[in-house]
């Protein structure tokens, strides 16, 4: 299962609505947000939540239920608590927060959900994935340096690639106004996945619905 959840992006005020931050913009979003207590912490922010309370604030705001209605069932081998990370490094050194907080908690790759920015997707598409290429993110080139491994959970954003333009001047440029207004209504969509993906023993089981969809245009 999921242990550790990284956010991607650049610390500063002058990166907060850029692109290349969409997974700052939604772990700000989240519905859970009250029983993160940030702590600057392994080169970066960093909040744990217990596995029962996050269950129940998950249920009592109904982001996620088992289809009967009644609350969601945590599995026997669950985390007694899931760790938050935002690295601080900013993105290209990414790896040195994610490694120290790992080695700390004793997480392994395959415990970990990187959240980032994807240019290969158009914006309102949402896609879970494992393992894979890097697609030329440098925040997933210094995980994956550190972790010695790609094989490690990705959610992705969607951030469309631009036509003639510089890459870089691309994703650390801010959204537009009508983007913004497309991500608020992906994000709650992106935060029910992720609830199922914490409390899921398998998440690969997740992949033929979320592997690449497209919630608005």
């Amino acid at each position: 299962m999921i242990q550790l959840v990284v956010f991607l992006g650049n610390y500063g005020r002058e990166y907060e609505k850029t692109r290349h931050n969409a997974a700052w913009q939604f772990a700000d979003s989240l519905p859970f947000g009250e029983l993160l207590d940030w702590q600057s912490k392994f080169k970066g922010s960093y909040a744990d939540a217990g596995i029962q309370s996050l269950a129940e604030t998950l249920c009592n705001k109904e982001v996620i239920a088992s289809k009967d209605g009644s609350p969601v069932r945590i599995p026997e081998n669950a985390p007694a608590k899931i760790f938050f990370l935002k690295p601080e490094t900013y993105m290209n050194n990414s790896g040195q927060s994610i490694i120290e907080l790992a080695s700390f908690f004793k997480i392994k790759p395959e415990e970990i959900l990187i959240v980032h920015d994807e240019l290969e997707l158009p914006i309102g598409t949402v896609s879970l994935k494992w393992s894979g290429g890097l697609g030329g993110h440098n925040g997933l080139r210094s995980a994956k340096s550190v972790l010695n491994t790609a094989d490690f959970w990705r959610l992705r954003f969607g951030i469309s690639k631009p036509s003639g333009r510089d890459i870089a001047d691309y994703v650390l440029s801010p959204f537009t106004a009508d983007e913004q207004i497309i991500l608020s209504q992906v994000f709650p969509q992106a935060a029910q996945l992720l609830a199922k993906i914490l409390f899921s023993t398998d998440p690969a089981r997740l992949i033929p619905e979320w592997g690449k969809k497209k919630l608005l245009a």
